[in-house]
């Protein structure tokens, strides 16, 4: 990661070095993230929270963060030995409640999943890695909610040329996803009769990928408002 991050900032006369490791800023942004508490909260064995919320945000705000998930995932690909740049991927989406600050203007209910807050959208490939992610309120339908998140996957990964969806899918994003974005939407369907829950082929590893995001605390639970006019980091968030 140590190659990824920004030089250190200084003063037009040079200024001093950085007082914290950073990898002690580091290990606290996980700390954070993992557990879920405010930024106010980590042990006192981290750098103190100030500086590592600073940190945290010059590194978002000027695409850090997402340069260094896009290295790492095209590391665990060729790790895999598959190429790093996608051909296929997966999207699916998923109702989580929000933090009682955010705004009532962008969260809703979702009637299916009796859930109220927002839906977040990500497209992974094959391995379950993140490729793009969009968030909107929960009472935005699947197949209208999708469309962003595919158009960003069209852009930042030319070289997918097939995706897989359920069945809350299907429909008129078929065609679109033909017709504007040039590649296919595949919808994996239900075996005939089948009854309660049951593994499908295709969709369980984008299904394992929201359980890992739900692993950490702080994805459990949307807190940041919706910006308008603002494109939300296409590697997720």
């Amino acid at each position: 990661m140590e190659p990824l991050l920004p030089a250190a900032r200084v003063g037009p006369k040079g200024g001093r070095r950085e007082k914290h490791p950073r990898r002690r800023i580091v290990d606290a942004i996980f700390y954070v993230v993992r557990t879920g508490c405010a930024w106010r909260q980590p042990p006192k064995d981290f750098a103190p929270w100030p500086a590592v919320y600073r940190y945290f945000t010059w590194w978002h705000d000027d695409g850090t963060v997402e340069r260094l998930h896009d290295a790492l995932r095209d590391q665990v690909r060729v790790a895999d030995g598959r190429s790093a740049e996608p051909s296929a991927g997966l999207i699916d989406s998923q109702s989580v409640r929000t933090a009682d600050t955010v705004p009532v203007s962008n969260r809703g209910f979702d009637a299916g999943k009796k859930v109220k807050g927002r839906k977040r959208f990500i497209v992974t490939d094959t391995l379950g890695l993140i490729l793009a992610v969009h968030v909107v309120a929960a009472s935005v339908q699947d197949r209208d909610g999708a469309k962003r998140s595919l158009l960003w996957t069209r852009l930042d990964h030319p070289s997918i040329q097939k995706v897989w969806a359920d069945q809350g899918f299907s429909g008129r994003l078929v065609d679109w996803s033909a017709s504007i974005l040039g590649r296919e939407l595949e919808i994996v369907r239900k075996a005939p009769g089948q009854r309660g829950f049951q593994v499908q082929p295709k969709c369980w590893t984008v299904e394992r990928t929201f359980a890992w995001m739900t692993a950490h605390r702080r994805l459990a639970v949307t807190t940041r408002p919706i910006l308008p006019g603002r494109r939300p980091w296409s590697g997720g968030r």
